[in-house]
């Protein structure tokens, strides 16, 4: 349905619940390395459950590689600093959407690539620095598939 990108992901409990996240909402998952932690570390483990057999995961080892593997796909990039609504584009399956590190985001240079209409941020009380990786993760895949009427999912 879609993809989810987390660029460079630091903390293995978030991508653990992408990984379960993905595999209940049928997305795919690339992981733009260098990751903060190895695929093997038991709090990855424990966060995914066995749900790391139930959806694609694809470490790439930098975006330029994963972006080529999806080339063709619509992209957006999540930032705080971004100036539109994630709620305001109207998601298509195969859409891409592109996540930064915990701790700082995605950096300039890589938001860079990404039109200022493809850049796209949560609303949050003003003052906040955002929210944790793995909700924002959800809320915009959920956001995503509520808009194609959850296509694909069991009754």
């Amino acid at each position: 349905m879609f993809d989810v990108v987390l660029f460079e992901p630091e903390i293995p409990p978030n991508t653990g619940n992408a990984i379960r996240l993905c595999a209940n909402a049928g997305c795919r998952l690339h992981l733009v390395q260098p990751l903060g932690f190895r695929l093997e570390d038991r709090d990855l483990r424990r966060a995914g459950l066995d749900y790391h057999e139930m959806t694609t995961v694809t470490v790439h080892p930098d975006l330029a590689t994963c972006l080529t593997r999806l080339d063709g796909a619509r992209a957006f990039a999540f930032s705080a600093h971004a100036n539109r609504s994630a709620f305001d584009p109207a998601f298509r399956p195969g859409d891409v959407l592109v996540f930064g590190p915990e701790t700082r985001g995605l950096p300039e240079h890589v938001l860079a690539l990404f039109k200022p209409d493809q850049r796209l941020r949560l609303p949050m009380v003003p003052g906040n620095r955002g929210l944790n990786l793995s909700n924002a993760v959800a809320v915009m895949v959920y956001e995503a598939w509520r808009q194609n009427r959850f296509s694909g999912a069991g009754e």
